[in-house]
């Protein structure tokens, strides 16, 4: 049975949230459970985008800040990366205010470079994924809880998406954007192959409505954690009062066989019902998940322009 582990949690300043972490990695064994000494550990946020920094859009530094911290404190040697869509993870980072985070505690930013890993997947032989994080001996993924234009919602599982390297995220989109449950399957693949020694979601101050950047700040006020993101995506949606069935990742995850029902899932602080929440916003309307190829095209030209032109000249003025 799964554990996932849920609590109330209301605040990001660090002398109420790094306890906060600790009593809720506890039940799961404390973060000495998940890293050994020496081990090289890929904390891998959600740096969707450095445009709208105050929209609540990725990961809070504050928590990678404490996770990371956790890490050096059981013996471990964290790394933060994660592939944005647009920009590179130095300069989303950078955006959102990361950088005087990790530096104080000296951890680097890696960008992902991809290779070709074979799968168990019936449909999918085979993925190119994110060699940083195939080869980290631990991966922490920290997502953002978000609505979605594309997928309706985005937990633990779609997190997991950032581990693609930036210009496939686009082909998949063309690729297997016809199809939703096929683009769904795909991601839902591509988190079992990462298979996350552990996932910590940050639902403190959701995104609400037309996601994942699109849409408002929402008080949450709930922080979960489980070695299974399958089972921590189910306990989520239980809690922002969405039908499952409406979420195209948990209709992969069920159809796969790896949806479990709730009352197979152990919560040993606080169970789903005692943080639910009755009026959590979804998108006005769903937007289609295919790009056709000029999307593509103008998709990858922009991403060329903000990591080559667009962040060197910032990073230039700024050291000038």
């Amino acid at each position: 049975m799964s554990q996932v582990s849920l609590i109330s949690a209301n605040s990001y300043h660090l002398e109420v949230l790094k306890p906060a972490l600790e009593k809720l990695l506890a039940p799961l064994g404390g973060m000495k459970a998940f890293v050994r000494e020496g081990d090289r550990v890929l904390i891998k946020p959600n740096l969707l985008t450095g445009s709208r920094p105050t929209k609540e859009c990725v990961t809070r530094p504050e928590i990678a800040y404490c996770v990371a911290l956790l890490v050096q404190e059981a013996g471990g040697k964290p790394f933060f990366g994660d592939s944005p869509a647009f920009g590179s993870a130095y300069g989303v980072a950078k955006s959102n205010g990361y950088l005087p985070w990790l530096e104080k505690l000296n951890i680097p930013i890696v960008e992902f470079k991809g290779q070709r890993y074979a799968t168990e997947s019936e449909n999918f032989n085979h993925l190119r994924l994110s060699k940083e994080a195939m080869d980290a001996d631990v991966v922490i993924n920290l997502p953002k809880v978000k609505s979605h234009l594309q997928l309706t919602l985005t937990l633990g599982v779609k997190n997991l998406f950032g581990c693609v390297p930036g210009k496939m995220k686009a082909w998949w989109h063309m690729e297997a954007g016809k199809d939703e449950s096929r683009f769904a399957e795909m991601i839902v693949e591509t988190a079992r192959a990462i298979r996350p020694n552990l996932t910590i979601i940050d639902g403190i101050l959701g995104h609400e409505g037309n996601g994942p950047s699109g849409g408002e700040p929402r008080e949450l006020g709930v922080l979960g954690a489980s070695s299974d993101v399958f089972a921590l995506d189910r306990a989520m949606v239980e809690i922002l009062g969405v039908d499952w069935n409406l979420v195209p990742t948990l209709k992969a995850q069920a159809k796969l066989g790896l949806l479990p029902e709730l009352s197979e899932i152990e919560f040993p602080l606080q169970h789903p019902r005692e943080l639910a929440i009755a009026d959590w916003k979804l998108p006005e309307a769903l937007m289609p998940i295919d790009f056709g190829l000029p999307r593509v095209l103008r998709s990858t030209f922009k991403n060329l322009y903000i990591r080559f032109i667009k962040e060197p000249i910032a990073i230039y003025s700024e050291k000038k």
